[in-house]
């Protein structure tokens, strides 16, 4: 039997703020029970709504202390089984009472330092020793780090390995020496350059990926992107030294969450036999609800994202204006930057028969989207491994996407004389290049419907289920613990 436990911030359905809790959510769930035996543990945050909550168990409780500045603190273990997989939960309210999972970044770091070592120090206490432990994104950045130094003495945890996953480079948990120094009660000589030292400050994801076994992103072309000086975050050189120790396995999506044979979150169910006839039903009812022009043939264009610069909304913000013709419309579900909230509020103002600016996030209105749209525009500036045009793709919508990480992996470019592709795409991050882009798209819905259906059909085709995912996560797990 492996044992292997996943370590994070979030995870669905208990906690949501982005595409790690999908993950962390989805995969556990994917592995061969006889086989396998995969955890979970997240913070008990008090915002995980009630209905959970009321149903968790408690298991132990403890005292621990980090450095200085975490002394004698309340461990709580509480767990809860759901679809099999069993989940903990590590409870303190002076670090866990909250709305949101994230706020200030000071005491955001103070309380993953905390969670980090309470993960480890929570395994004998539960009757569970992992042969690896699996830490997502710079939250559980210190595991790794803990468990090679701190714990490397016990011989309980000789022998556990541990990966660190970057979902996201661009968010690394830095704070000063001084602060995390005294808050984890690591040894001045961890400070160095080559460990947790970055630009005079410390760094969690560094520790993470310094101390971690093996490390992996969430696409190929991200694994590549990240060593180097563009992509990299300040981290790129670390990351080339360690390429050998790393690599990128895509996302993959819950098929019976999104499937639009079964999906009850839409309008009218459908599938690749009948889209043809019964997608655009979708369509028709969305317009209606939100207030467009109702014309099935209109070009509507979905975007679902949090509306910051990372996802490319300079560009839309810059061809805006010549996107949103007679013949196009433009829903937006998401929230982010005031200036994008706001320009987008200003469209659905200026344009109301054409745009739709839903500024919230609402999972019920964005499985109705992917269901009514005809395109989903992705024009990041970099997109580790992107799961909307996933989800596209699995409801016959043709994802328009910029060519960088796991976009460039997962949509072929369309190719209109050999009719081959699922999506479009585009090099450059540059406005008048998407806008090209765009109205190349256009093109074909109008002109070359038999083409755009070949496309819509080729996408719905396409297996981005966690089943192709897991396989290669089991290889990886095995190769480190020497398990078969």
């Amino acid at each position: 039997m492996n044992r292997i436990l996943f370590a994070a911030s979030e995870c669905v359905p208990f906690i949501k703020t982005g595409g790690l809790a999908d993950v962390c959510g989805a995969l556990p769930k994917e592995f061969d029970k006889e086989y396998w035996d995969v955890r979970v543990v997240i913070p008990n945050y008090t915002c995980i709504p009630e209905k959970y909550r009321k149903e968790f168990q408690y298991v132990s409780h403890f005292y621990m202390s980090a450095g200085p500045g975490i002394r004698d603190k309340y461990v709580g273990v509480l767990k809860y089984e759901l679809d099999g997989v069993t989940y903990y939960f590590i409870d303190n309210e002076e670090y866990f009472r909250c709305d949101v999972p994230y706020g200030d970044i000071r005491f955001d770091i103070e309380k993953f330092i905390f969670f980090d070592k309470a993960v480890l120090s929570m395994l004998k206490h539960i009757d569970f020793r992992p042969d690896l432990i699996h830490c997502h994104d710079w939250e559980t950045g210190f595991v790794p780090v803990y468990l090679k130094n701190e714990f490397a003495a016990d011989p309980f945890y000789q022998g556990i390995k541990s990966i660190m996953t970057i979902h996201n480079l661009r968010f690394q948990g830095i704070w000063d020496v001084k602060t995390i120094r005294n808050l984890s009660g690591f040894n001045l000589s961890l400070f160095a350059p080559d460990k947790l030292e970055f630009k005079k400050d410390a760094n969690m994801l560094k520790g993470g990926l310094v101390y971690a076994d093996y490390i992996t992103t969430v696409s190929d072309t991200y694994a590549n992107e990240i060593q180097s000086p563009y992509y990299g975050e300040g981290l790129n050189g670390l990351l080339s030294a360690r390429h050998f120790d790393m690599q990128g396995i895509v996302n993959g999506i819950d098929y019976k969450v999104y499937d639009p044979k079964t999906d009850e979150k839409i309008y009218q169910n459908y599938d690749l036999t009948d889209f043809r006839k019964q997608k655009v039903k979708n369509k028709l009812k969305l317009q209606e609800e939100l207030g467009l022009q109702v014309d099935k043939k209109k070009f509507m264009i979905g975007l679902i994202s949090r509306l910051t610069d990372q996802k490319g909304l300079d560009l839309i913000a810059y061809a805006m204006e010549r996107i949103v013709d007679e013949h196009t419309q433009f829903v937006v579900i998401g929230t982010g930057d005031a200036q994008y909230e706001n320009m987008f509020r200003h469209y659905a103002w200026k344009y109301p028969g054409q745009v739709s600016a839903n500024i919230c996030y609402s999972d019920d209105l964005a499985h109705k989207l992917y269901a009514a749209a005809d395109a989903f525009l992705m024009p990041s500036a970099f997109e580790p491994c992107g799961l909307t045009q996933l989800i596209s793709f699995r409801y016959g919508t043709v994802p328009i996407v910029r060519e960088t990480g796991g976009l460039k992996d997962t949509v072929i470019p369309y190719n209109e004389y050999e009719d081959t592709g699922d999506g479009f795409s585009f090099t450059n991050y540059n406005g008048d290049d998407m806008l090209y882009v765009i109205n190349f798209a256009k093109r074909i819905f109008f002109e070359k419907k038999r083409q755009w259906n070949h496309m819509i059909d080729r996408g719905m085709e396409k297996d981005f289920s966690w089943g192709a995912s897991k396989f290669r996560y089991e290889g990886l797990y095995r190769y480190l613990t020497g398990k078969e």
